[in-house]
């Protein structure tokens, strides 16, 4: 694949998102049933499968159903993980499903030059407008292949009862606050941090961001170009990733911990207070509320802080690791795929898709609906960061972002070093 193809993956969303008026259109990128042959199925796949989220898209999809006669959507929801593992034994085969969740970047660029994905530009004109600049991150070569529904920011949620029990009564701005307040919890009683390690991507968005604190916006701009990790910031990432680890910050049995996955998860532990705070990003508080048997996750406990300053760093202090997720359509989905991507754009499903804190919508009719002030306060971070850094395997596609992630997490367990990490994703890249 060219390198010019992985352009434009660091999302500048500050301003981006325009504010254009009126509810997104539907129905303009597929036509009636009759005309396409008869009765069609849609087979949706999407990671909301615990509540509320599970049950609000089931009747999504009833609603679109009721409306559209002759068309049937075939849901299915699994734990995040899993839909991932069953995505890319999908796109090795072909066989994708009709309407499936993209995360934008290099993925995305390779997806699209194997012709997997269906270009969006023109049947669903009307609701890339009304994104604005949120699509940015799933465009390639000018044009859209899928319509982001959620884009948020990677922040540290925490505890705010565990907090105060410990005396902290400020969230940390810098390492060595943070450093301060893992002390603190553990003199207190309470493990500092979970960390999903078993699943490696949660461990590896914290080399991510010590990249985002130490590598200024161009090295790292150029790196999703050339793929060139030359630059010594790199490596200082990994150093201060190195010494946090030495801490001693996590969660008992961190490295088999899973991600999101039940009440032992690191998502789970967070949402049972039994320990203090997790980096996650937007989406954590509709998994806490999943996750625990009133359905409110952590309520009013729960608490927002972005990832601290650094020694050294020469990335703006105030810069964000994030992204979203965008729904697309496969390169063979009928053209009703079309019309139901575009209705789960809508005013109206974006509305409750906020009204159920189930992540950051892009529709701007639904900034205002988001029900948890934690999460909506989200909205403006990510609205006045100087820019959002696209998460890094993302950006560099599957091949450079997994041997990534596999040395990021054999420093976890303390079998890789920081040179480990650059010569590992220099070797993927070709670049060594």
């Amino acid at each position: 694949m060219t390198r010019n193809r992985r352009a434009a993956t660091v999302l500048a969303l500050g301003t981006a998102v325009a504010l254009v008026a009126g509810a997104c259109s539907s129905g303009s990128g597929g036509d009636d049933p009759a005309e396409s042959g008869g009765d069609v199925t849609l087979t949706w796949w999407h990671n909301s499968n615990n509540e509320p989220g599970k049950g609000y898209y089931e009747q999504v999809a009833e609603d679109f159903e009721a409306d559209h006669d002759g068309v049937t959507i075939d849901v299915q929801a699994m734990a995040h993980e899993d839909m991932l593992t069953k995505l890319d034994a999908a796109f090795q085969t072909g066989d994708t499903p009709d309407v499936y969740m993209e995360r934008g970047g290099g993925e995305l660029a390779d997806h699209v030059e194997a012709g997997l994905t269906m270009d969006l530009s023109e049947p669903a004109a009307d609701t890339i407008e009304n994104l604005g600049g949120s699509v940015a991150g799933w465009q390639v070569e000018d044009k859209t292949y899928a319509l982001p529904f959620s884009v948020g920011v990677v922040g540290f949620w925490y505890n705010k009862a565990h907090f105060e029990d410990a005396g902290i009564t400020e969230p940390p701005t810098s390492q060595e606050e943070l450093d301060d307040a893992v002390q603190k919890l553990k003199d207190a009683g309470v493990e500092p941090i979970s960390v999903g390690a078993g699943d490696k991507w949660p461990a590896a968005h914290y080399w991510y961001y010590y990249a985002v604190r130490q590598c200024s916006q161009d090295v790292l701009a150029d790196a999703v170009t050339s793929l060139d990790f030359s630059d010594p910031c790199f490596l200082r990432a990994g150093e201060d990733l190195e010494a946090f680890i030495a801490t001693e910050p996590f969660n008992a049995g961190f490295l088999a911990t899973p991600a999101q996955t039940g009440p032992t998860s690191a998502s789970g532990l967070l949402a049972s207070g039994k320990v203090a705070m997790e980096l996650a990003g937007h989406w954590e508080p509709g998994v806490m509320q999943g996750l625990t048997e009133d359905g409110t996750g952590l309520g009013d406990d729960t608490g927002w802080f972005a990832f601290p300053t650094v020694q050294q760093g020469e990335g703006d202090p105030t810069a964000a690791l994030g992204g979203g997720d965008a729904w697309a359509c496969s390169a063979e989905a009928p053209p009703e795929c079309v019309d139901f991507i575009e209705y789960l754009l809508s005013d109206d499903v974006q509305i409750g898709f906020a009204e159920q804190s189930m992540g950051l919508p892009t529709n701007p009719a639904a900034s205002g609906s988001v029900a948890d002030p934690a999460l909506a306060d989200l909205l403006t971070v990510r609205d006045d960061a100087p820019y959002v850094q696209l998460y890094l395997d993302t950006a560099f596609g599957e091949n450079v972002g997994g041997a990534m992630n596999d040395t990021i997490a054999l420093m976890f367990a303390g079998e890789a070093s920081p040179q480990d990490i650059v010569d590992s994703i220099q070797s993927a890249a070709g670049t060594a």
